[in-house]
């Protein structure tokens, strides 16, 4: 088939450009002839948390990647919605994500839509966002009505899609991203982060934003149980909250020696490391639909701690690889308590390693195939 992806790339950074990138990558090794329609402007600046959109990592090879959509030009979407319909794909798949992107992504796949060959397939990350705002229900609205079938990555955005459309829909877990190098031993990694080897480290990884729950770690580490562990957190991402409310809570508990934290993005190439030096991951989410960190995590074979929301335990609760626990602090350091005294990482890790097949991207792609198929 030939297939236009629509959705962040390079030069953009982050997970959802990652898997654009590696969706398309593995689609083109299965014999299809893929091209990624990305963003020359994604998001304005006042409307962008972080420090910048764009990425300083080179370029995915192999890939054909257009820097063609402008989320807030009208005419652009259009322009850029008549090229794709004149590039005659037998397949589009849209990633969709945030009811922001609803106006400029469903009038381009309106005029998508008037070439009767072209099968458009909406990838949802997530259909109403975690930190909601006015507009989120007629923006989506507005962007499913052109779309002729829905892939979900959790079984809550495959729910909540059957309140704006009543198409075909799928949902296949979210992939493994395996596409941050290798693994690096425990050692490596700490001696590359310069972090003391006489401490244990577990991981929050990615964008800091509120529903991710990082003050219920910081809380956690607070607990007088963990003070007198030889345990650190690593906090690994960029804020898109405010800092200075996170600063003040590990003032205020007193762990400033309990904590390291690394508020830039973590380039590509060396994700890798901060996972490695690692022993589990924890995600404190408040509310969650998938977590690519999740996925980062089966990668590096690490054993998780998430919290009991949206498709968090679908991914780690029905095959042991970690602990599902409430949206509590006291939850949160009980199972880190019980991960390092109890000595739990060699079999949660045996768990990783033996369940990282259901991640496959030919699991991801083969449901793509068969929905197409259904909807013909």
């Amino acid at each position: 088939m030939k297939i236009i992806i629509l959705g962040p790339a390079y030069p953009l950074r982050g997970g959802l450009a990652s898997f654009s990138e590696r969706m398309a990558t593995q689609l083109q090794t299965e014999g299809h002839e893929v091209e990624i329609v990305t963003f020359s402007l994604q998001y304005p600046n006042f409307l962008f948390p972080g420090k910048t959109q764009f990425s300083s990592d080179p370029a995915p090879a192999d890939l054909k990647v257009h820097v063609w959509m402008n989320s807030i030009n009208p005419l652009n979407w259009i322009k850029t919605g008549q090229r794709i319909r004149k590039m005659n794909a037998d397949l589009v798949i849209c990633k969709y994500w945030l009811p922001f992107m609803g106006p400029c992504l469903g009038t381009i796949l309106r005029q998508v839509k008037k070439n009767p060959k072209t099968h458009i397939m909406a990838l949802a990350h997530n259909i109403i966002p975690h930190e909601k705002r006015p507009g989120d229900i007629s923006f989506t609205k507005y962007f499913v009505k052109p779309v002729d079938s829905f892939l979900t990555l959790s079984k809550l955005v495959a729910e909540e899609i059957k309140d704006f459309s009543n198409k075909k829909t799928a949902f296949t877990p979210h992939p493994i991203y395996d596409n941050y190098g290798e693994h690096v031993p425990k050692k490596e990694a700490r001696e590359k982060l310069n972090l003391d080897g006489n401490f244990d480290y577990l991981l929050f990884f990615g964008f800091i934003r509120k529903y991710k729950g990082l003050d219920l770690l910081l809380e956690a580490m607070g607990d007088e149980r963990i003070q007198n562990m030889p345990i650190k957190a690593i906090v690994a991402g960029e804020y898109y909250d405010n800092k200075a409310t996170y600063d003040e809570q590990i003032e205020r508990l007193g762990i400033q020696d309990k904590v390291i934290v690394r508020d830039d993005f973590i380039p590509n190439d060396e994700v890798r490391y901060y996972f490695g030096a690692s022993d589990v991951v924890v995600q404190p989410y408040r509310t969650a639909t998938q977590s690519g960190i999740s996925q980062l995590a089966y990668h590096f074979e690490k054993p998780m701690v998430v919290t009991n929301v949206g498709g968090l335990p679908e991914i780690v609760g029905d095959n042991g690889a970690g602990y599902v626990v409430e949206v509590n602090a006291k939850a949160i350091a009980d199972a880190i308590i019980d991960f390092y005294e109890n000595k739990k990482e060699a079999e949660l890790v045996a768990k990783v390693k033996e369940n990282k097949k259901r991640f496959s991207w030919e699991v991801l792609t083969q449901v793509i195939y068969d929905l197409k198929n259904e909807n013909v």
